[in-house]
């Protein structure tokens, strides 16, 4: 693997690790956090995957727009879409007044961005 494809990745999984631990908290729950740790996961692992295969990485938060970059190399993550769609709003919407993700968003985003991960993961082969 690539240097800087580890480095993507590295990151990524402190977002994971950030968005599984607030996940679980019982008392003084943060959804908001969750979602967008899991929105910035799933960016990571898209770039890292986009490093890996020698392809630009733009600088970009549209997680739709990195995924439509890899279909001609991944072509089965066209079934990452609707999870991705869903995602990529997490990236700004909670992080300012105005919105406020529920539980269920966070718990749904966090499937979301498992499903990513592994995929990201088995490509990378890791």
């Amino acid at each position: 693997m690539k240097p800087l494809t580890r480095e993507w990745v590295a990151k990524a999984e402190e977002d994971f690790t950030a968005a599984s631990s607030l996940a679980r908290l019982r008392r003084h729950t943060l959804p908001n956090a969750v979602c967008f740790h899991c929105q910035q996961c799933a960016e990571k692992y898209l770039k890292a995957r986009l490093q890996e295969a020698g392809l630009t990485v733009p600088k970009i938060h549209d997680l739709t727009a990195l995924l439509t970059r890899l279909l001609a190399i991944e072509p089965l993550w066209h079934a990452l879409a609707p999870a991705l769609l869903r995602l990529t709003d997490y990236g700004v919407d909670f992080r300012y007044p105005g919105n406020e993700a529920t539980k269920q968003e966070a718990k749904s985003a966090l499937k979301d961005c498992r499903a990513v991960r592994d995929e990201a993961r088995t490509s990378l082969g890791l």
